[in-house]
């Protein structure tokens, strides 16, 4: 018998034998199990783009209590002249 041959028994084999008992609830707590993943991830989601807008809205605050795109003031003192 070839190698590939022998695995293929041997799978054949592992599948024609009796097949373990399953807990007659397990597609119910499947089910719950999904259904928590889905409520965290949909959590996650929520604060993340709360977080998101957050972050726009201080920096709007920001931007438009210090108003970065004018120019600075002048200065009404010049600084001091040295070496003439």
């Amino acid at each position: 018998m070839s190698f590939p041959d022998r695995k293929e028994t041997e799978v054949r084999r592992m599948l024609e034998g009796p097949h373990p008992a399953l807990p007659p609830d397990l597609a119910g707590r499947a089910a719950e199990r999904g259904r928590r993943m889905l409520r965290r991830h949909q959590a996650v989601r929520t604060v993340g783009w709360l977080l998101l807008l957050a972050a726009v809205v201080a920096f709007a605050v920001w931007a438009a209590i210090v108003e970065p795109w004018t120019a600075p003031p002048p200065t009404d003192t010049t600084p001091p002249l040295e070496g003439w």
